[in-house]
């Protein structure tokens, strides 16, 4: 489920940081299913994504939150939320804090990031299962962004950039590193999505690297669909895990900034 959460948010991942796409009002749900070779897809979890501006500290600023939980019917076997909130200066698009705050079952792990863009670095903080807190610096680069700001790294973009076959590599700040993200673009398609309908969409294969690097070739490979419009909302993941394969899929919209065509 936490996979889940951080695969949706990097479905928006193949640019670099500009002009990044953010709307007040709009709202993303997603259901997360699960399937194994003698387990039937069955709906376990939800992911949320809503987007606000507000005011604080007598500064204005884009809200997202981001929000995975498992559904009430699954919550005697593994009971999770996770929620995942950053805030971006209206002006220059940048993500100026991170904050993370995972629970599942016994586990919990809180952490920030205050991104200072000047000196290109984050300052992080953490702490696993109530542990007193870890600080360190991370340096940035103009590709390196949190989980959820990669969600719409990618939205302004033209399909028409992209090119089939195309491999670009990004980075994630994951914790207290950055991962490194590979993608390939695959096609324009159309895309069925459970009791939704068709969606034109673009096509990517993704890979979340390792500190051993990553190949394509290697069985770690996540599809995702983004929709071929000018909202470029997530469609879509298939991701295999250890035993079965995880889905994510669209479930309800609203607020977006264009029509859905």
């Amino acid at each position: 489920m936490k996979r889940v959460l951080i695969l949706i948010a990097m479905l928006s991942m193949t640019l670099p940081a500009v002009a990044q796409f953010y709307h007040p009002g709009e709202e993303l749900e997603y259901r997360v299913s699960y399937r194994a070779k003698y387990f039937p897809n069955t709906e376990v979890g939800s992911v949320e994504v809503k987007t606000s501006q507000v005011e604080e500290d007598g500064q204005t600023f884009y809200k997202v939150v981001g929000v995975g939980r498992t559904l009430p019917t699954y919550r005697w076997f593994f009971n999770m939320e996770d929620t995942y909130t950053i805030h971006i200066d209206p002006t220059t698009l940048r993500t100026e804090r991170f904050r993370s705050d995972i629970n599942e079952a016994s586990y919990t792990f809180e952490s920030t990031y205050d991104y200072d863009w000047e000196n290109r670095v984050a300052r992080t903080r953490w702490s696993s299962r109530k542990r007193p807190f870890q600080e360190k610096e991370i340096p940035l680069t103009e590709q390196s962004m949190d989980a959820i700001s990669l969600f719409f790294n990618m939205r302004s973009a033209s399909p028409d950039s992209f090119s089939e076959g195309e491999v670009g590599t990004l980075e994630m700040l994951l914790e207290d590193t950055v991962r490194r993200i590979n993608y390939r673009y695959i096609c324009r398609e159309q895309k069925r999505i459970r009791n939704m309908g068709k969606f034109n969409a673009l096509r990517f294969e993704c890979q979340l690297g390792t500190t051993e690097g990553y190949s394509f070739t290697d069985g770690s490979i996540f599809t995702i669909w983004i929709s071929d419009d000018q909202n470029k909302i997530p469609l879509a993941i298939e991701s295999p895990v250890r035993i079965g394969s995880i889905n994510a899929y669209i479930y309800r919209y609203k607020g977006l900034k264009y029509p859905m065509k």
